[in-house]
This record gives structure tokens, sequence and C-alpha cells, in this order.
């Protein structure tokens, strides 16, 4: 997974940028399993987020009207972060069956975590802001795609990118401060708009560096479609803060 993930690997220079059946057949893989991992955290969040006899386990609403997690929810919501990092010491030599796992409990746990922005934001909005997403997660894919343009520098200051945002979100919980709060919306539709062009760019070059090693492109699939998925439930957050109608 390091080497996967690794922004300051190079760009194999010598990779046929031709589009071909196997490239073809390897970023369709990729793409079905994250929009089925998009459904699935979709119908889950829903479920939590609207069925009261499964979100009361893990969200509660106070007196004031504010929604909180239970312990359960706690668990529920800092999995994914586990399972990702755990993944990175435990997992040395991937395979396809547990980058698969990996994958499903990651989408499974951000899923249900999810339901928490019913709460926040109103149908209307949740489902506009999803489209907006979907669209713009196309587009973006597709620049990673087709253009020649070397994105590797700027993958390395899009990582970077990341470390910050999570650095200023974790002050901004004290802080409560309004304007950072926008700022880092705006800092992480950005961040993470790159990371999806970087990221495609990546696969389709870690295709042809894999040389038709079958076993290999079964892991860089389930990775693959994991780190897209990552980038495109961060971008719909971010722009659902922007964008969103509070309830």
């Amino acid at each position: 997974m390091n080497e996967f993930r690794n922004p300051a690997r190079p760009l194999p220079q010598s990779a046929d940028m031709a589009v071909d059946a196997g490239l073809r057949a390897f970023m369709l893989g990729v793409y079905n399993k994250l929009a089925l991992g998009l459904v699935v955290a979709g119908v889950l969040a829903y479920v939590t987020g609207n069925v009261p006899a499964v979100g009361q386990y893990l969200f509660g609403v106070g007196p004031d009207g504010r929604v909180g997690l239970t312990l359960l929810g706690m668990i529920v919501q800092f999995s994914p972060l586990v399972l990702l990092f755990g993944s990175m010491f435990f997992m040395k030599n991937p395979t396809a069956g547990g980058v698969n796992l990996l994958y499903w409990a990651v989408v499974s746990t951000i899923g249900a975590g999810m339901g928490v922005l019913f709460f926040i934001y109103t149908d209307s909005s949740i489902a506009s802001t999803f489209f907006v997403t979907a669209a713009a997660f196309g587009a973006l894919s597709l620049f990673g795609y087709t253009t020649k343009k070397d994105l590797s520098g700027l993958g390395t200051f899009l990582i970077m990118g990341v470390i910050g945002l999570v650095i200023a979100m974790v002050v901004n919980m004290f802080l409560g401060n309004g304007m950072l709060s926008l700022i880092i919306s705006v800092a992480g539709v950005l961040i993470f708009s790159g990371l999806i062009a970087y990221d495609t760019q990546r696969l389709k070059m870690t295709y042809y560096a894999l040389g038709g090693n079958q076993a290999a492109m079964g892991v860089a699939t389930g990775f693959g479609a994991l780190s897209l998925f990552i980038n495109f439930v961060n971008l719909f957050q971010f722009l659902l803060a922007l964008m969103g109608g509070r309830e």
C-alpha cells in the first residue's frame, strides 16, 4: 500500500500513453468498485440518518438541538482512520482479497457515520451536492486520465495540504471560528479536487508499471478504488459545508 500511495515515487517515463483494452478494463474495474462503494455508503448513511431504530445507536440529539455521538457512534466515526493506519503496518504484502476486505470495511464505516449529515443538512441539499460532486469528480478524473502533464509534483504538495488541513480542523474544533471553517472548506475542496486528478493519473501509470501482473492489478484495483472513494467523500463533505442548506 505504501508503494501505491507514495507521492515521491517517480512515474514511469516509458509508459505508452495510448488507451488500450487492458487499461480500459483496469480503470473500469476501479470505477465499478467505486460506484458500488458509493451506493453501499449512501444506503447505510440514509438508514442511520433516517431510521430512528438504527440511528439511535449512533447519534443522539441534545436538549439544545445539537447532534452528538454515542459510544458506538464514536467507534464508527474513527474506525476508518484506524483501519487505514492499521493497514499500513499489517498489510506489508497485500493480497487482492485483503485489500477488498479493507475497502468494504472502510466504505461501510464511513457510510454509517455519514448518517449524521441528515441531522444537519436538508435532504434536498444533500442530494444536489452529491450530484455536483459526481459531476466534478467525473471532470477531474477525466482530466487526470487524459492529461500528459506529470502530476507527481502536485501530488506531493497535495499530500502536505491534507496534513495541514487535518491540523487546522483539529485546532478549529476548539476555536469554533466560522471564518476558519470557511477557509478549511474551500481549501478542502481545492485539495481533494487535485487529488482526484492526481490519483487517477497514478492509477493509469500503475497499470503500465505492473506489466500485466494480474495479482498485482487486483491489489491496485482495490487500493485505487479506496483512494478515489476517500477523495470523493471528502470533496462531497467540504462542498456540503459550503453549499448545504441546514435543517
